[in-house]
């Protein structure tokens, strides 16, 4: 990869939103600023949860031009990459604990002219992304348990995205650094100190309150951390 480190951004998770009216969940967001949209994509498996498949993606891709963020939260993520890609999905995040050869994956998703990005649970040890860290577009560490929206910040993920700042600064610093779980304003300011520049916001933004607001305020939260962030 290489280049400069991307700028911060806000990618509202759909997970969130009322799916009965998506549509105005993401013109929403659109106003509000949102630099991109994440959909949670779980199969019963990898996770307990269910929830989006390509056919949703499909209906968020007609109504909107933003970047769509697919976490691929399933067990067999190389099985369905091009179902997501010809939906719309713009870059591919798969799990590291999901596939015995994740430079396969990547290679898969770089050929369908996807960005492709590897997740790591909040236990995984980097060392599980070593293989692939310097030809990913995204790395995603995980701040709560993959499967559910609306769990609490984990704080001990911090020092491992630290730790991932670092090494992506030294191997891959154009790739983003993503954090996902229970960001608000709150949490925003230690992720962005320690060095996240993508992050996924589900309930802060669709909870309560005007979305357009909600992402104002995570957005000088983001400015308020980006300003300490640690070299």
């Amino acid at each position: 990869m290489g280049g400069a480190r991307r700028p911060l951004r806000l990618a509202p998770s759909l997970l969130s939103a009322d799916f009965a009216d998506l549509a105005s969940a993401i013109r929403e967001a659109e106003t509000g600023g949102a630099d991109a949209f994440h959909l949670d994509v779980m199969d019963g498996h990898f996770v307990p949860n269910i929830s989006f498949g390509p056919a949703l993606v499909k209906a968020v891709r007609a109504r909107t031009r933003l970047p769509l963020d697919i976490h691929l939260m399933i067990s067999e993520p190389l099985r369905y990459l091009s179902a997501f890609r010809s939906a719309g999905g713009d870059t591919l995040v798969f799990h590291a604990e999901a596939s015995n050869d994740p430079s396969e994956v990547v290679r898969a998703a770089h050929d369908l002219g996807a960005e492709v990005g590897i997740a790591v649970r909040p236990a995984t040890p980097l060392e599980r992304v070593d293989p692939v860290l310097d030809r990913v577009d995204q790395l995603l560490v995980m701040s709560v348990e993959p499967g559910f929206s609306g769990q609490a910040f984990i704080p001990s993920v911090l020092p491992k995205v630290m730790a991932a700042r670092r090494q992506l600064d030294q191997r891959n610093p154009g790739a983003d650094l993503s954090i996902d779980g229970g960001i608000t304003v709150a949490t925003a300011v230690p992720a962005a100190r320690a060095g996240a520049t993508f992050f996924v916001c589900g309930n802060s933004v669709y909870g309560q309150g005007a979305v357009v607001d909600n992402l104002r305020a995570l957005r000088s939260a983001l400015a308020q951390g980006s300003s300490r962030a640690v070299p």
